[in-house]
């Protein structure tokens, strides 16, 4: 199924795809690259932010700076 991107740079998403994914009238949708192609999805499917980082050096790093800063105000 191809479409044709308009003046405004606008293309309309097939309804049967609208009605796969649960995209209404005044819905988000969020646009992403990947690879060669543009992806498209309802906002509402976003990856939680709770735990994305978990097991990451980022993590550790964050919980020594929040321990060493606690050890600082505890001392004082």
């Amino acid at each position: 199924m191809t479409h044709r991107v308009g003046p405004k740079g606008q293309v309309v998403i097939p309804k049967e795809l609208r009605d796969e994914l649960g995209i209404e009238p005044g819905d988000e949708v969020g646009f992403w690259r990947h690879d060669d192609h543009v992806a498209v999805r309802p906002a509402s499917h976003r990856r939680p932010l709770r735990g994305r980082f978990e097991g990451t050096a980022l993590v550790a790093s964050l919980t020594a700076e929040r321990e060493a800063e606690h050890r600082r105000e505890s001392a004082r």
